[in-house]
C-alpha cells in the first residue's frame, strides 16, 4: 500500500491490474465517540463543473453517474467509522473528467475536532492500494479528501486535503451545483411535522401534504402546474427542483389495509412458501434461490448488496446449483451472481449456510481455487454469523503465484434483511412490484422456519464463562472469555442493523479504542475486563439522537442496564429544568431510574420516575451544585440461555433495547419536537 502526502498523485494502473472497479473509504475517529461526518462525491466535466445537479452524489442522492458511483454507507471500525464509496471506473460517463470526494459536518462541528482523518483506496479484491492521512484539517465544516481524474487514457488519484468553511452547500456551489438555500428551514419544518405527537398530527399532515410511502408516489397536487385561464398564456413551468443539502426524511407508509379474510385462520398467499422444509440442506437451497432471484429482479437491492464487493453497476443475472469442474469431481456452489457492464463480466460464487451451521473452510477454499482458475472476481459467503474486523470467519489460503486475485466477502442474513427493510420502509424502490418482492423476501427471512434469523447463539463458551464469573474461577487470559467478547460484539452489531432498519436511521456501535489499535488486542483487553469485573459493555450511536445509548450486562447480578445521558441545556431555574424533564417523560415507564449529573462532582440524587413525579425537587443537589444533565436507565433481568429463545440472553438484549428506545428515547424525541412545533405556531 502506497502512503501519500498532500498534493501527491499516482496512476492506478501502476498499483494494480484490477482497477476497473475500486472502493474508497473515508475514516475518522472522535475523542468523545460522538463525532461524525457525511460523504459526498462530485462528477465534474472538463471545465471543473458538474454537468447536472444529479452529478452531485450525497446522502439525498446516493447513486450518480448512471450507477457508476454509489455511496455504500458507514462501517464500524476499531477506531471509529468508515464511509465507503464504490466506483465503477469503466462505466463512468465519458464527459466526466474528474471525480471529487469530500465530506461535511453539521451543527457547528469542525473537522479539526476529529482524529485520524484518512482515505484509503482498494481494488475490487479488497487489497489496499493507497492511503492518505491528514492532521491539519482545521476549523472547517467541509473537507475535500482527494480526487480521481483521467489523464492519458487512464485514471489517476490525487491527495487533496482542502477545507471549506462554508460547508457542504458552499463546496457544492463552487463546483456548479444549484443548491436550495432554504433547504435547512424546510427540513426543520418537515422534521417537526413528522415527529409531532397525536395532538399535532392533523396540523402536521396539513403542512406536509399527502403522505408518500416507501414507493415513490405520483406528484402531489401542489407540484402540478395550475392550468392556464381563458385569455391567458400557458402556465409557467415549475422551476427545476434543486438538490437539498438538508437531510431528507422519508415518510413511512400507512398501516396496511384491513384484511378481507373472514378470520385469523386464513393465511395470506405467499410468493416464497416455507412449508415442506425438511432439513438444513433444503433451507439453504430455498434461501439462496429466494435471495438471488430478488436480487436480479430488484436492481436497487441487488446493487446495494454487491456494490461493496466491487461489482459494477450493470445487468445482473443469478443462478443456483451450478456445476463447476474441480479435480476428480465437480463442485456445486449454492449460487452464482454475474453482472455485465459494457461487455465486461463480474462473477461471484455464493456459499450459503442457514440456522447455526458454520461455514466449512475446505468448501470455501475449493470455491476460491475454482474462482481463481476460471477468472472470477469473488466468493461471497452468507450465513447467520457476523464478520468481525481482524477475525475471519474462515481461514483460506491465497496462492500468491496466481496473477488473478479473488476477493472473499461475507454477508450475514441480518445485513440482507436490514437492506431490504431500509429500501421498502424508508428509502423507496422503483415500482410497486419491486416493493412487493422485497416485502415477500423480508417475510421469508423473518419466518421462524427459514433459518435466516441472523446471529442467534452466544457459543459454547457462554455457559462456562457465566459459571466461572459466578464462582470467581474465571482467570484473565482464558480463551473462553475472548469467545464471549467476540459473540457480544457480533450481537451488538446485529442489534444496530435491526434497530437501524426499523427506524430508518444509521445505528452504529461506538468504539472508544486508541487510534490505530489492533482489533484483537482491543478484544483481549475487554476479555480481561470481563474476567475481573464480570460485565459486558457496549454503546450505540443512533443518528439524530442526542447522546449515546449505553448497554451493560452484569453477569454477576444477572441484570441488563440500558441508559442514556441527557444534557440540561435549557435556561432557567434548576427546578424548572427538572420539571421539564419529568413532563417530557410523561409516557415513560414508571420504573425508569433518573440520576442527576452534577458539575465537577459527577452524580447527585437519584430515584425512579414513579417516585419523582409528585416530588421532582428530590433530584436537586442538596448542596446547590450545578445540574449539567441526567442519566436515564432501565433495568431488566438477563436471559440465562446462550440462544435466542424466549428465555435466552440474545432475546433479553433485544427486548431491553426495544423497550428503552420506545419508552424513553422516543418519548424524549417526540415531546421535544412537539414543544418546538408548538413554539413555532405561536
Amino acid at each position: 500500500m502506497q502512503k501519500m502526502i498532500k498534493g501527491a498523485n499516482v496512476g492506478l494502473a501502476a498499483l494494480s491490474e484490477d482497477v476497473g472497479s475500486v472502493v474508497m473509504s473515508l475514516g475518522w475517529s472522535s475523542p468523545t465517540g460522538e463525532g461524525d461526518a457525511d460523504v459526498s462525491v462530485l462528477l465534474l466535466d472538463g471545465n471543473g463543473k458538474v454537468g447536472a445537479d444529479a452529478d452531485f452524489c450525497f446522502y439525498n442522492n446516493p447513486v450518480a453517474g448512471d450507477g457508476s458511483v454509489q455511496l455504500l454507507g458507514k462501517t464500524p471500525t476499531a477506531d471509529g467509522n468508515e464511509d465507503r464509496i464504490s466506483f465503477d471506473l469503466d462505466a463512468v460517463p465519458a464527459q466526466v473528467d474528474r471525480i471529487v470526494v469530500a465530506a461535511s459536518r453539521y451543527a457547528g462541528a469542525r473537522f479539526g475536532d476529529l482524529n485520524d482523518l484518512h482515505l484509503t483506496l482498494s481494488d475490487s479484491s479488497g487489497d489496499s492500494l493507497v492511503r492518505f492521512a491528514t492532521e491539519d484539517a482545521g476549523a472547517v465544516s467541509a473537507f475535500i479528501f482527494g480526487e480521481l481524474y483521467r489523464r492519458g487514457g487512464e485514471w489517476k488519484f490525487r491527495a487533496v486535503g482542502q477545507g471549506y468553511e462554508s460547508g457542504l452547500a458552499g463546496l457544492a456551489t463552487d463546483f456548479g451545483v444549484d443548491i436550495d438555500d432554504d433547504a435547512e428551514e424546510h427540513e426543520q419544518e418537515r422534521e417537526q411535522d413528522q415527529a409531532a405527537p397525536a395532538a399535532l398530527e392533523a396540523e402536521a399532515d396539513r403542512r406536509a401534504g399527502p403522505l408518500v410511502g416507501a414507493i415513490p408516489a405520483q406528484r402531489s397536487p401542489e407540484a402540478v402546474p395550475p392550468p392556464a385561464r381563458a385569455g391567458e398564456g400557458p402556465a409557467e413551468p415549475s422551476p427545476r427542483a434543486r438538490p437539498r443539502t438538508a437531510r431528507k426524511k422519508v415518510t413511512l407508509a400507512r398501516i396496511a389495509k384491513k384484511s378481507l379474510a373472514e378470520n385469523d385462520s386464513w393465511r395470506t398467499a405467499r410468493l416464497f412458501p416455507l412449508s415442506a422444509l425438511k432439513n438444513d440442506r433444503e433451507r439453504e437451497t430455498r434461501a439462496t434461490s429466494v435471495l438471488l432471484s430478488v436480487m436480479a429482479q430488484v436492481p436497487e437491492f441487488g446493487r446495494r448488496l454487491t456494490a461493496g464487493f466491487g461489482a459494477p453497476a450493470g445487468r445482473m443475472e443469478t443462478f443456483t446449483e451450478v456445476s463447476l469442474p474441480h479435480g476428480d469431481s465437480p463442485r456445486r456452489p449454492d449460487g452464482v451472481v454475474r453482472v455485465e457492464r459494457a461487455g465486461k463480466l463480474w462473477t461471484a460464487l455464493v456459499e450459503t449456510k442457514t440456522n447455526g451451521n458454520a461455514l466449512k473452510p475446505e468448501q470455501v477454499q475449493a470455491y476460491m481455487d475454482i474462482a481463481a482458475r476460471r477468472g472470477y472476481e469473488a466468493v461471497i459467503t452468507l450465513s447467520n454469523d457476523v464478520a468481525l474486523e481482524g477475525t475471519p470467519l474462515v481461514d483460506v489460503r491465497i496462492d500468491g503465484r496466481r496473477k488473478h486475485k479473488v476477493a472473499l466477502w461475507h454477508l450475514s442474513w441480518a445485513e440482507v434483511a436490514h437492506q431490504a427493510q431500509m429500501l421498502i420502509r424508508h428509502e423507496g424502490v422503483g415500482s410497486a412490484a419491486h416493493a412487493w418482492l422485497l416485502q415477500e423476501l423480508l417475510h421469508y427471512l423473518q419466518h421462524e422456519h427459514s433459518g435466516c434469523h441472523g446471529f442467534q447463539n452466544m457459543g459454547s463458551a457462554w455457559v462456562p464463562v457465566r459459571k466461572g464469573i459466578d464462582d470467581e474461577t474465571l482467570c484473565q487470559g482464558d480463551p473462553r472469555a475472548m469467545e464471549v467478547i467476540e459473540s457480544w460484539e457480533r450481537l451488538v452489531r446485529q442489534v444496530c442493523l435491526r434497530l437501524g432498519g426499523e427506524l430508518g436511521r444509521k445505528v452504529l456501535p461506538v468504539q472508544r479504542a486508541r487510534r490505530g489499535s489492533d482489533p484483537r488486542a482491543r478484544r483481549a483487553d475487554l476479555a480481561d475486563q470481563l474476567c475481573s469485573q464480570g460485565r459486558l459493555h457496549a454503546e450505540l450511536r443512533i443518528e439524530g439522537t442526542p447522546g449515546i445509548l449505553a448497554m451493560a450486562a452484569d453477569l454477576r447480578t444477572g441484570k441488563l442496564r440500558t441508559s442514556i445521558e441527557v444534557p440540561a441545556t435549557e435556561k432557567g431555574y434548576q427546578l424548572s429544568r427538572v420539571k421539564r424533564l419529568i413532563r417530557r417523560l410523561e409516557a415513560a415507564p414508571a420504573d425508569l431510574h433518573i440520576e442527576t449529573l452534577v458539575e465537577g462532582d459527577g452524580t447527585g440524587p437519584r430515584g425512579t420516575l414513579e417516585r419523582l413525579r409528585p416530588e421532582p425537587g428530590d433530584l436537586l443537589p442538596k448542596d446547590g451544585g450545578e445540574v449539567v444533565g441526567f442519566r436515564l436507565s432501565l433495568f431488566k433481568g438477563m436471559g440465562n440461555g446462550r440462544g435466542s429463545a424466549e428465555t435466552g440472553f440474545i432475546r433479553s438484549v433485544d427486548d431491553a433495547v426495544d423497550r428503552f428506545h420506545a419508552g424513553v428515547i422516543a418519548q424524549l424525541e417526540v415531546r421535544g419536537t412537539a414543544r418546538r412545533a408548538g413554539a413555532a405556531e405561536w
